[in-house]
């Protein structure tokens, strides 16, 4: 079974404690789920196209984990708290 990744990218803070209130809850929902955070931050560096924009990397097993973790009531709590705090692209992305 191929692992599975979350990818953000952040492309608006809105609200700095919203994001504050969401990354509290969202860390403990993740990890519980199996999610290992691989990245987090600001790009060292971008190419081509590329945006400098805040980036979440998140590895789990399978797609089903990270979908299960994602629709779990912990991590809906965690996006409730963050609201309309930010403006990001998040995608689960099957690993090679």
């Amino acid at each position: 079974m191929a692992k599975a990744y979350w990818v953000s990218a952040y492309r608006a803070v809105n609200d700095a404690d919203k994001l504050a209130a969401y990354a509290k809850l969202a860390g403990p929902a993740i990890a519980a789920g199996g999610g290992r955070f691989l990245a987090r931050g600001m790009p060292a560096e971008v190419y081509e196209h590329g945006l400098a924009q805040r980036t979440v990397l998140i590895e789990f097993d399978s797609v089903e984990h990270a979908k299960a973790v994602h629709d779990s009531p912990d991590y809906q709590a965690a996006l409730a708290a963050l609201g309309d705090g930010v403006e990001r692209d998040l995608r689960i992305v099957e690993g090679v």
